[in-house]
């Protein structure tokens, strides 16, 4: 049983095109986003906060980049990933370094690795999709592989994100390692992030794998077949396949 043949068409009934409550959803976002970080940047000005004005100015480029990266790279991004792609960017950037919510809630930081490693692993089995559909890879990986390597995936974007908050903190004196249980020196925040990753991919790969093996369509999988409903050109082989079947 191979990854692209077990699911056979990861669309699903609902794959092929994006529902109206989500794009009202995703514009609801943009919205209240961009008025709260918008009425915070005013306050600033008026307060003559310039240096801390700057910084959210580039927080804001980065919550809202997704919004203009995928026309720029050529792909089209479904209004579900935009929006968990900026509510995780604005409560980990705004709400938690800007805002404090880091020191002022204890599980802030649990919370967002923990969504992050979710999110990631998800993205893992996009990735595999995107492999599959490259007509220089020959990629047949059983769904126990998938579920693998999308956990892996997620672990090692989550192990160079805490290798660069240690370069960050050691080359420009920042605290993103944060002192925890009385350790200050950040390495029991770092492996406490580690493993919360862990545990958010290992969740995600877990339900990944389990309906690939019963052959069930998953959330995971409809939201994989609505970017690949967008995106036609960059999977031509379930195009094809999808031809031949009918």
């Amino acid at each position: 049983m191979t990854s692209n043949r077990q699911t056979d068409d990861p669309k699903g009934p609902e794959g092929t095109g994006d529902s109206n409550f989500s794009s009202l959803a995703y514009r609801g976002v943009i919205i209240v986003v961009s008025i709260v970080m918008g009425i915070e940047f005013v306050l600033l000005l008026w307060e003559q906060q310039w240096f801390n004005a700057v910084i959210l100015l580039a927080i804001m480029a980065v919550i809202l980049s997704p919004v203009r990266l995928g026309p720029q790279i050529g792909v089209q991004i479904p209004p579900e990933f935009q929006i968990l792609a900026i509510v995780f960017t604005f409560a980990a950037l705004y709400l938690g370094e800007m805002r404090g919510f880091y020191t002022r809630l204890w599980w802030w930081d649990i919370a967002l690795h923990t969504s992050s490693g979710l999110l990631l692993g998800i993205l893992g089995f996009v990735l595999v999709y995107v492999l599959n559909e490259n007509e220089r890879v020959d990629l047949h990986m059983r769904p126990r592989f998938v579920a693998l390597f999308a956990f892996l995936f997620a672990l090692a974007v989550g192990t160079v994100w805490e290798m660069f908050e240690f370069l960050m903190d050691r080359l420009f004196g920042y605290n993103m390692q944060k002192s925890m249980l009385g350790d200050p020196s950040g390495l029991t925040d770092t492996m406490i992030d580690l493993m919360v990753d862990a545990a958010g991919a290992l969740t995600i790969c877990m339900i990944g794998w389990w309906h690939m093996k019963k052959k069930r369509v998953s959330f995971i999988q409809t939201m994989v077949g609505r970017f690949i409903a967008r995106n036609p050109r960059l999977f031509w082989k379930s195009a094809e396949a999808n031809k031949r079947k009918e």
